[in-house]
């Protein structure tokens, strides 16, 4: 019996549209995308028989696993995947951000300016932007200048959207163009380096995933446990409706560009750290991976539909394609044109998505 009477009104349950979460099918594709690459080492005669994953000479590392590649795929989409949490809260509510990649690199060279170490091999810091008062700061102060930076340009991103009415690709990809500006005028194209020790920390070793798992784990209870999370869901499936509710849209989508833009500003923060230099082309195409990674992971490009669960998984999936790419030695310009043919392929698979929704419906 396919259907049974059950709730208030004699509601009927039918069993045969029963279906497991999104989250469950991204993590399918996550382990065939690993299983078609483990097979194409084996296939493929240049790779003579290597695997991607696993590495059976257990006396390197005491496991089976490659322990070293999965580290290198968890690393490459861990910054990009702080700047997808904040991706996704945007596309939720509706909108869309291009300019977090070029904010990127705009806070690197801002915020390395206030983490300089006074003393290179006991040599004056060669590369030092500011005078005295800006060597060997508390790592406090680059840390805020750079959530602050990033807060103002997601402001002035939300308040044009909110108030303008400006359509967010015209609004961010305007900002897109100011932050990449900025990141060139800033010591005019010259790079930024040698941070003090505690300003390296923040990105050192595996620090970069720590940061992103946490920030994942508390923005996960911020979209499911709090009022925020609720508006933000509710903007993005009918923002007349939102409105007609009593929600402030204007301050909230306000508000949401501002946490997207503090999280691309804490991944800049994170890098630089990371490769203790700051350049003007730091964040290249971070935009679009970022909105990759969420869309793979389930986020609906026409808003209020998402997790950051399904986030976290679309950057392992998108790490492990990457990372597979290099695996099976394709070459650089192919790994782009296959970048962008997932991208594409990704926002094809959510327009599938949301019409087998509506039929269903």
């Amino acid at each position: 019996m396919a259907e049974e009477s059950h709730g208030i009104g004699g509601l009927k349950y039918d069993k045969s549209k029963r279906s497991w979460p999104g989250e469950v099918n991204i993590f399918f594709a996550l382990i065939i995308i690993i299983l078609i690459f483990e097979a194409l080492g084996q296939l493929l005669p240049y790779m003579r028989g290597q695997s991607m994953l696993f590495d059976f000479n257990t006396n390197r590392d005491g496991t089976i696993l490659n322990i070293a590649r999965i580290k290198i795929i968890i690393l490459q989409v861990a910054i990009i995947g702080i700047i997808a949490l904040g991706v996704t809260q945007v596309i939720i509510s509706g909108g869309i951000d291009l300019s977090s990649g070029p904010l990127v690199g705009a806070t690197a060279m801002i915020v390395m300016s206030f983490a300089q170490t006074e003393l290179v091999n006991g040599q004056l810091n060669p590369k030092a932007v500011f005078g005295a008062w800006a060597f060997d700061l508390p790592v406090l102060i680059p840390v805020i200048v750079g959530l602050c930076f990033g807060a103002f340009i997601g402001a002035i991103n939300g308040s044009l959207i909110a108030f303008t009415g400006i359509p967010p690709f015209i609004a961010t990809l305007g900002m897109f163009l100011i932050c990449r500006g900025i990141a060139q005028w800033w010591t005019r194209g010259q790079p930024v380096s040698f941070p003090t020790e505690s300003y390296a920390w923040l990105g050192s070793g595996m620090m970069p995933v720590v940061w992103f798992l946490l920030l994942a784990f508390l923005f996960h209870f911020v979209l499911k446990f709090t009022v925020y999370g609720k508006h933000t869901y509710a903007i993005g499936s009918n923002e007349a409706a939102a409105r007609m509710s009593g929600i402030n849209v204007r301050r909230h989508k306000v508000m949401v560009y501002m946490i997207a833009s503090m999280l691309a500003a804490f991944a800049a923060i994170i890098l630089s750290s990371k490769n203790l230099t700051a350049q003007t082309g730091m964040g290249q195409f971070y935009e679009l991976f970022a909105i990759a990674m969420a869309v793979i992971g389930g986020v609906s490009l026409t808003g209020g539909r998402g997790s950051i669960i399904g986030t976290v998984l679309g950057a392992m999936v998108f790490g492990v394609i990457q990372s597979g790419f290099t695996y099976i030695k394709l070459d650089a310009f192919y790994q782009l044109m296959a970048m962008g043919a997932i991208i594409i392929s990704a926002v094809v698979l959510d327009q599938w998505r949301q019409k087998s929704a509506a039929a269903k419906a």
